[in-house]
């Protein structure tokens, strides 16, 4: 994660455009135009402008933020401001708050917030938002549950703010290119895809700690914990990086990467509603995700694609070699990515769908020579799609909650299913049912008291 650049120093001839938007519509509360001639080439008006808050300002939070450098950042939430002190150093006029709710009551001006906390709150933040007409960019994975996740495709289509997650790599010139390239048939049918990643790189497949500690004084562990049981403040397995490796916290190696890795083939075939999920994993932990796992998902025939089969890896597993495979990259060419198994070939991405490459190396070649045409548009990236459609713009974020990221995470979150019980899940999408009462327990989760969805 690159940090947030240091506050540049204040000068008539050095301020930042960022600064200038922020001071400009403090200190100009009044105005409501402002021709762009007096801003100068480049500027927008104070009436263009979002209000925007941050949620999680530290980490992934402080890049989403920064992703937002051209609006108004007006606030700023985290329950630890001391691990997001370069944030609060580049965004000096932000108001600053540890509970969102508080902050959404006093800051009723707020256009859309970033939500870049732990999996187990962007539930309960993201449909408060969206409740109060916020417009709502949440990292991925959207939810830790799949009830949570059809919570917020209902209250999405409901409200009908402008909503996006962060799987960057949907509005990248890889996956677009491999969407185009599968559907020129460049590798032939393909009935089996995989993937893998060399996560976790965090602590995992282990119990809970027994020893306790002090909580800092500037960390608000009650509000950390959000809707998830009560449990001591450990800083070594939970904040501020390890809380991925547990189930209460986080959705581990499968949840951290595959709303990246599988957004390209989710998206090329609509791998939505599989009718079966089976994993094999290490050890089993009651609280913490396997040192690592292999989940296969079977995908019936559906409107003009056939059965398919798609296989996950984590743990540093990797996948077989395709026969086309000619050894011209090491295989398989990155610590995770994705391989669609092709009749005629192999197509091979990077984890975001970036630099994808096909084998043998003819296929490549004749692929740069005549190149597929273009069928999709490329984009200024998530946040720019996301924040032009909060303007008003025509178009959805392409990886909008009702009609993408919702879908992609649910079929995502199904592996855990199985991972967790060791069964064989059957999903009844309509119904939402997993196929046994242990599964089924899992599809929700109980929280704590004061919170809801």
């Amino acid at each position: 994660m690159k940090p947030s650049p240091e506050p540049e120093p204040a000068s008539a001839a050095n301020v930042t455009r960022r600064r200038f938007v922020q001071t400009a519509s403090v200190a100009a509360a009044g105005w409501t135009i402002v021709p762009r001639h007096v801003l100068g080439r480049g500027y927008q008006a104070p009436s263009d402008t979002l209000n925007i808050a941050g949620i999680g300002a530290a980490g992934k939070g402080a890049s989403d933020i920064d992703g937002c450098a051209g609006e108004n950042i007006v606030a700023l939430c985290d329950v630890d401001f001391e691990h997001a002190r370069s944030t609060v150093a580049e965004y000096p006029d932000a108001k600053r708050y540890a509970d969102f709710r508080v902050m959404l009551d006093e800051e009723p001006g707020i256009d859309a917030v970033t939500v870049s906390t732990p999996d187990h709150t962007h539930a309960v933040i993201a449909l408060e938002a969206m409740r109060r007409g916020k417009h709502v960019f949440c990292q991925k994975p959207l939810t830790r549950t799949l009830e949570e996740c059809r919570k917020l495709v209902d209250v999405a289509r409901e409200t009908g703010v402008a909503t996006q997650m962060g799987n960057q790599g949907h509005a990248m010139e890889g996956t677009r290119q491999i969407r185009e390239w599968l559907e020129a048939g460049l590798i032939g049918d393909v009935r089996e895809i995989h993937f893998w990643t060399n996560r976790p790189i965090w602590k995992q497949a282990v119990d809970r700690p027994t020893e306790a500690h002090h909580v800092p004084e500037h960390v608000d562990w009650d509000l950390w914990l959000g809707p998830s049981p009560e449990r001591p403040y450990h800083p070594d397995y939970y904040h501020p990086f390890s809380w991925r490796g547990w189930w209460d916290f986080g959705t581990g190696a499968l949840g951290d990467m595959a709303c990246h890795i599988m957004d390209a083939a989710f998206w090329a075939y609509d791998l939505r509603d599989p009718s079966t999920i089976v994993a094999e994993t290490t050890r089993l932990y009651p609280e913490s995700p396997p040192a690592s796992c292999r989940i296969v998902y079977e995908f019936p025939a559906s409107g003009g694609r056939p059965a398919m089969t798609a296989v996950w890896r984590d743990g540093g597993l990797l996948p077989p070699r395709h026969p086309s495979y000619d050894g011209r990259l090491p295989w398989p060419g990155a610590t995770s990515g994705s391989a669609f198994f092709g009749s005629k070939g192999l197509l091979i991405g990077g984890t975001y769908g970036e630099n994808p490459q096909l084998y043998p190396a003819k296929l490549m070649e004749e692929a740069t020579a005549s190149p597929p045409p273009q069928k999709y548009p490329r984009t200024g990236g998530v946040m720019e799609e996301w924040i032009a459609a909060c303007k008003g713009g025509d178009t959805a974020p392409g990886s909008n909650f009702v009609d993408h990221a919702g879908p992609l995470t649910e079929m995502v979150l199904l592996g855990n299913l199985a991972v967790r019980t060791g069964e064989t899940i059957r999903w009844d999408s309509k119904k939402m049912t997993a196929g046994s009462a242990t599964a089924n327990e899992l599809i929700g989760a109980a929280y704590r008291k004061g919170w809801s969805l």
